[in-house]
């Protein structure tokens, strides 16, 4: 392909979301939605349609979707800058930055070798080491960002001690293998447990008011074989279809047994980042019992970080993509929010549902679960996915004759394993997303494959358990 033509084709790329903006903007609104709530569609529509053509970076069709909102009247400024302001946003950019002190202190590489000395015979069983440590830490993180707050720092540590980079396109694979199981173990490891995400107590409370009482023990059991073969087969699934490169380290356990015997006792700065991730991860676990904020305790661990000089000013100042990775997910957000007050989402959930009335019960349950799944690529919250549409998708399967137990647990289920469909489909990916181990095509197929692979499991294995259970 020669130059021009290549060019051509960049300009088409880039035309083709303001294309689809315009063509939904002066498409007659439908009946039962306002003005404001279509317009936002169509400028929210071409900003992820912009990123899945890879037509923009995410940072520039985040905001370039943020100021049309705003200058075009659709959305009150307050609301969409509103993101900026979000707990969970500032949490997610304040894991990332306290991180960083875990990897330079030397923390991270001294629990990165311990790890690999147990486990680093394999890259698959550094992989397995981790969706193993998620799923146990898991019921006691009311946050799954939280929790990936402490498993990034871990595995960006294991990458790097493995030689693996970013920047080096023959290296990064391996790193890239490591991120995409943590975002992957974050999901399956919040479908295994009630208390693993600050959205499932949501849907029970919703489910409650359709006739579903769910307890801490009751949904443990209904999870537990779906969620298990899950985590049992994932890492299998994508080493398979994301191969690392490297695969086999027979040494590297005794190399890293002889690399923890010279690195010595525990630095001071080992030490003071030791105590302020403990105290953080003892935070985030009681924060309901306490009161406690997610990101105030985040904020707090690092402040006392930069108290104690483990980080610095110029730390804080190289943290280019952190401050990205803040821009679009807080506007990203905010517009995903705005959409759903708008009433948008459950009109689409309403419209889409009623259409399967007539359908028998097996044949609703499963198109109910395929569309409440692929329907993430529209949200960038699950919380916000869970209030617009599980009561929605929950009442019409009981309508078309689903036992409401069966129905229940598998809206409920999705809404954590569908975290990964794309790159800003939970804001705990986020973490992940910027080590930029893994490009924008990687994460949208490495998305769609788990989420698929998910789903399937949850279908064809945890449907028939849960009428057995339940």
């Amino acid at each position: 392909m020669n130059a021009p033509d290549s060019r051509f084709r960049e300009i088409l790329k880039a035309l083709a979301p303001f294309a689809l903006a315009l063509g939904i903007w002066f498409v007659p609104i439908p009946e039962g939605l306002t003005r404001e709530a279509w317009h936002l569609f169509a400028i929210f529509a071409a900003a992820i349609f912009a990123v899945i053509i890879n037509a923009f970076p995410l940072l520039t069709s985040a905001l370039l979707a943020g100021s049309f909102a705003v200058l075009s009247a659709t959305v009150d400024p307050a609301k969409v800058f509103g993101g900026f302001a979000n707990q969970s946003v500032l949490l997610v950019v304040v894991a990332f930055l306290v991180a960083q002190a875990v990897v330079k202190c030397g923390l991270g590489q001294r629990i990165a070798l311990c790890v690999v000395s147990i486990f680093g015979k394999s890259t698959l069983g550094l992989a397995y080491s981790i969706f193993i440590t998620d799923a146990l830490i898991a019921p006691g993180f009311p946050s799954n960002t939280a929790r990936g707050g402490v498993l990034f720092p871990i595995i960006l540590s294991l990458a790097q001690g493995s030689g693996s980079v970013p920047g080096d396109e023959t290296k990064r694979r391996l790193g890239g293998y490591l991120m995409f199981c943590g975002m992957a173990s974050l999901s399956v490891s919040s479908a295994l447990w009630l208390t693993a995400t600050s959205a499932n107590p949501i849907g029970v409370s919703l489910a409650a008011e359709k006739g579903l009482q769910v307890s801490f023990g009751s949904w443990l059991l209904v999870a537990s074989v779906p969620a298990l073969v899950a985590i049992g087969l994932l890492p299998l699934v994508l080493y398979r279809f994301f191969p690392p490169g490297v695969t086999a380290t027979p040494d590297a356990p005794q190399a890293a047994r002889k690399a923890l015997r010279e690195m010595g006792p525990l630095s001071r700065d080992e030490w003071i980042t030791a105590v302020v991730f403990s105290f953080m991860i003892f935070a985030w676990i009681f924060a309901g019992t306490f009161n406690f904020s997610l990101a105030g305790v985040a904020i707090a661990g690092l402040g006392l970080l930069l108290a104690f000089g483990v980080l610095t000013l110029d730390d804080i100042y190289l943290q280019g993509s952190t401050l990205a990775t803040f821009l679009w997910l807080a506007v990203l957000f905010a517009l995903s929010g705005q959409l759903n007050e708008m009433g948008f989402m459950g009109y689409v959930g309403e419209r889409l549902a009623s259409t399967l009335a007539g359908l028998a019960w097996p044949a609703a349950y499963v198109v109910l679960l395929l569309l409440y799944v692929a329907m993430h690529y529209m949200f960038v919250s699950q919380s916000a996915q869970v209030l617009a549409l599980l009561g929605v998708f929950l009442d019409v399967g009981v309508q078309t004759g689903v036992p409401v137990h069966l129905m229940g647990f598998a809206l409920l289920f999705a809404s954590s394993y569908f975290s990964t469909l794309t790159p800003q489909g939970g804001s705990q990916n986020v973490i992940f997303v910027a080590s930029d181990y893994l490009t924008q095509g990687e994460l949208y197929r490495l998305g769609l494959l788990t989420t698929v692979f998910c789903t399937l499991v949850f279908l064809l294995i945890g449907t028939p358990w849960v009428l057995w259970v339940g």
